[in-house]
């Protein structure tokens, strides 16, 4: 038979500080992993915002005129809600050499694509096109 002496009895279980320190440790343990689950939710918004607009701008630098018919200035419009514009400029100086002047003259092409929360992504290339009259 099982004897237990009152000395046994009042050293079980846990104390109310004992309680509150392992509460306490785990609610700081899910705090942290609640942090790092914000973050990383953040995160691939933010990834997810950025291929969309790469994507976009590759799509309007696919649908680019051809070389004869991009004319120095402005374009604009929208795919997928996202605001797209193509600023086209003369490269560097014109050479002004009469005697041999250059076949191709190099212009810079700037895509620039807006998402809905302001982000923006600029795209920059340069392309050859061919001197009037030639």
């Amino acid at each position: 038979m099982f004897r237990s002496t009152a000395h046994e009895d009042a050293t079980a279980g846990f104390t109310l500080i004992e309680a509150l320190v392992a509460l306490s440790i785990v609610a700081i343990a899910m705090a942290s992993l609640g942090s790092l689950i914000a973050s990383t939710a953040r995160g691939v918004r933010s990834i997810d915002g950025h291929l969309t607009r790469l994507e976009t701008a590759r799509a309007v630098m696919t649908a680019l005129p051809d070389r004869d018919q991009l004319a120095p200035g402005a374009l604009s419009g929208s795919i997928a809600g996202h605001p797209w514009r193509i600023e086209v400029s003369p490269f560097g100086t014109p050479i002004s050499d009469q005697k041999s002047p250059a076949q191709w003259v190099p212009q810079i092409v700037v895509v620039t694509v807006l998402s809905s929360n302001g982000a923006a992504m600029q795209i920059s290339t340069v392309r050859l096109q061919q001197r009037d009259g030639q």
